[in-house]
């Protein structure tokens, strides 16, 4: 009849210390192991395999599951109140996740996809910015663009041009104040030239001052020059507006 050696510190590859129990190797438990804390070799990383999935689940006195993390072969799934990813060095927040929000807290957020990013709903930021070198455009592909603020938008090109351009009509309205153009030259180009039967055509080649005329619905139009005011002459095109 065979007997099993056993050793003063352990069995095969177990070793009993003060610390606790150390195993040697490769080792498999066919039921549960119930252990306070599991650590590897300093020179070697603390491996958990299983053919199908690696479950570790958290419970609290009573017995009930407060979180589990789960490591399947198409997903990770982890399952609790509150899920946080921490930097090693100093411990700040960089991910945090539960029922309510979810937080990021880095220092930048890079999304690379060539689709971007798709919010579903609003975003809230006080600062949206571009990276260096890099223009930020701001599109809807097939409706409106609406920016709204209850203290005012401001739109401001320290360095450059700034363009407003559409297909149709093009409206600024103050309901009570003004609109106010401040700038060394104002140019308003292609706008219409009136004119009278009085004036002769050839005269008009070779004008080279216009007075600026307002239609009564508002309709800014050119009237050439004269002694004195040649709006009332040129008016006809009013009629065309």
């Amino acid at each position: 009849m065979g007997r099993t050696r056993v050793e003063r510190d352990g069995m095969g590859n177990l070793r009993v210390t003060k610390k606790g129990i150390r195993l040697e190797g490769i080792s498999e438990f066919l039921l549960p192991l119930y252990v306070k804390e599991i650590h590897s070799r300093k020179d070697s990383p603390l491996v958990l395999q299983s053919d199908r999935n690696v479950t570790v689940n958290a419970r609290n006195h009573m017995g009930q599951l407060t979180g589990q993390l789960t490591v399947g072969a198409d997903a990770v799934e982890a399952q609790c109140k509150r899920f946080e990813v921490r930097a090693s060095e100093d411990g700040r927040v960089l991910f945090s996740a539960d029922e309510d929000e979810i937080t990021i807290g880095a220092e930048k957020l890079k999304v690379t996809g060539t689709e971007g990013a798709v919010f579903g709903h609003s975003v809230e930021t006080p600062h949206i910015r571009a990276e260096p070198s890099q223009d930020l455009r701001l599109e809807s592909p097939t409706r409106s663009l609406i920016m709204e603020a209850p203290r005012g938008v401001q739109v401001s090109a320290a360095a450059g041009d700034f363009k407003a351009t559409c297909r149709k009509d093009l409206h600024l309205q103050s309901t009570e104040g003004e609109i106010f153009l401040n700038a060394d030259t104002i140019r308003l180009g292609n706008l219409p030239t009136g004119s009278s039967s009085s004036s002769p055509s050839s005269s008009n080649a070779q004008q080279t001052v216009y007075e600026l005329c307002v239609c009564p619905n508002g309709k800014l139009y050119l009237s050439p020059a004269g002694v004195g005011s040649t709006c009332q002459s040129s008016s006809n095109i009013c009629l065309w507006s």
